[in-house]
């Protein structure tokens, strides 16, 4: 008897080792999400609503091409606009992500490398970049400020639900332009993956004789992601 329980002792054993000696090694934690992708080849499908005189809709499709472009010692990759707009420039280190743009006419119209989001940062979290922005041959120091506003939204947007959205909302100052003459509501979602689902851009100015408002609300209604 002895010996019958000890060979069913020792087989037991010998399974449980057999199995710890088999355990698959641990699976490693998945990659962060990213915000915006840029594998050559991927689509992105706008709708424009432009709601000033005349109001108008358009659409246009951004393209991610297989080329780099060195802007401020940063390899920005190159997208395509079918709109015949100038090609758009983007760049990630880490999780800032970078775009090469101008600013809307309200704000001068200025080539800028912009900072439009960080995606490791808390709720509330904000950055600002200051741009020179000429009005009538005068030069004046426009602020740019991003605030994470929230994280970790479900948003639909042209019938399609995405998660893990990420909304940030931007304030403008100009110096010397007093508040009650600039007024602006402006926020922008972004989706994993996908990059900009969707952004509201109201700009509105009246100081010294200058006017200029902006009211536009894109949306982005496909996408094909390489």
């Amino acid at each position: 008897m002895k010996k019958v329980i000890l060979s069913v002792l020792t087989a037991s054993l010998f399974v449980i080792s057999c199995q710890k000696d088999d355990d698959p090694s641990p699976i490693p934690p998945p990659d962060p999400v990213k915000y915006m992708t840029l594998s050559a080849g991927s689509t992105w499908n706008y709708e424009l609503v432009n709601n000033g005189t005349p109001a108008s809709t358009t659409t246009f499709t951004l393209t991610s091409t297989s080329r780099d472009s060195t802007i401020n010692g940063k390899s920005y990759h190159v997208l395509t606009n079918s709109s015949g707009s100038a090609n758009e420039y983007y760049f990630i280190a880490g999780n800032d992500y970078y775009n090469f743009r101008k600013l809307p006419s309200a704000l001068g119209g200025a080539n800028v490398e912009y900072l439009y989001l960080k995606d490791n940062t808390a709720a509330g979290t904000n950055w600002s970049q200051t741009f020179p922005v000429t009005y009538s041959g005068i030069t004046l120091d426009a602020v740019l400020t991003n605030t994470i506003t929230e994280k970790g939204l479900t948003k639909i947007v042209k019938g399609i639900t995405y998660s893990d959205v990420i909304r940030v909302t931007t304030t403008v100052a100009i110096a010397g332009v007093p508040a009650s003459a600039l007024t602006t509501d402006i926020q922008s979602f972004y989706a994993g993956k996908f990059g900009m689902i969707e952004s509201i851009n109201k700009i509105s100015l009246d100081y010294a004789g200058v006017k200029d408002n902006t009211d536009q609300h894109t949306s982005l209604v496909t996408a094909d992601i390489k």
